[in-house]
């Protein structure tokens, strides 16, 4: 069984993943409304990672015994001064993720939870590859500056993101029991 502290650690995040993908999807409208297909699709599919954080923790939850709780969701921002503003809020936001997920370790070892512990080790890793990929999308879209071409071309490779559930992770457990 899960302790109280630790569930309640998890839940608090599992709302800030489900804040992350509401900003992302908001990021996502915002480019649409500019005609910026590509960048709003990665915004997409970065909010679907985001939705899939959320599930995957609060099924953890659960799964120890423990009672998940969706908790209210602050509205997120919805407007940018441009594309690079956005990308830099992007990752400004990730490294803060970065921080809380450090934390929810942090709790995992005062509770001496062997299996939080275990379990948050995919958060830390995917925390790493988050930071990193919010690095090089930012490098991209500042290499392209206010040049309307490298924006377009950047907007472009963004688009061609590809939204994969994580291994092991079903988003509809029991489907078709």
């Amino acid at each position: 069984m899960i302790s109280e502290r630790m569930a309640e650690a998890l839940n608090v995040q599992a709302n800030r993943e489900l804040y992350s993908s509401y900003l992302y999807l908001s990021m996502s409208y915002y480019f649409e409304s500019g005609s910026m297909k590509g960048f709003a699709h990665w915004m997409r599919c970065q909010a679907g990672e985001e939705l899939v954080h959320t599930m995957k923790m609060l099924d953890y939850i659960a799964g120890r015994g423990g009672r998940a709780r969706m908790l209210a969701v602050e509205a997120p921002q919805s407007e940018w001064g441009s594309p690079l503003q956005a990308f830099q809020h992007v990752w400004e936001h990730e490294r803060a993720v970065t921080g809380l997920i450090h934390s929810l370790v942090k709790v995992a070892q005062a509770e001496k939870d062997e299996q939080a512990l275990a379990f948050l080790q995919w958060y830390v890793s995917e925390q790493v590859e988050e930071e990193d990929s919010s690095d090089k999308v930012l490098n991209l879209v500042s290499a392209a500056g206010n040049d309307p071409e490298a924006l377009a071309a950047a907007d472009r490779r963004l688009g061609e993101r590809r939204f994969r559930l994580p291994q092991g992770f079903e988003m509809f457990p029991g489907e078709g029991v």
